[in-house]
């Protein structure tokens, strides 16, 4: 998957699917190729493997608070430091890992 920044206006591929009005995921190997010869969309990230939800299996699972979501943030989804976006994420949610259980609770 490659997931990219596309400018507003400009149609996708049949093989891409939009995520918001200038961000898209391509799956083609013709996106693959270009990237590898130096070309295709600036900013983005290349993203191996799959993850899948049944039918209201992660609403159901954000509403159980097994998720915690914020704002998108293309300096930390598009940044070169891989290793510490899951930090970079919490912070920009004024969370110190640190403080984080593995219970759930509502308040």
């Amino acid at each position: 998957f490659v997931l990219h920044h596309v400018p507003r206006g400009i149609e996708i591929g049949v093989d891409g699917m939009r995520i918001a009005e200038d961000l898209a995921m391509s799956t083609t190997r013709d996106i693959l190729e270009n990237y590898a010869r130096g070309h295709g969309p600036q900013p983005a990230m290349l993203a191996l493997g799959y993850a899948g939800w049944g039918p209201g299996q992660l609403d159901s699972e954000i509403r159980q608070n097994g998720w915690l979501t914020t704002e998108r943030g293309d300096e930390i989804i598009f940044g070169t430091d891989n290793a510490g976006k899951w930090r970079a994420a919490l912070r920009s949610l004024g969370i110190d890992p640190v403080v984080l259980s593995p219970d759930a609770g509502h308040a």
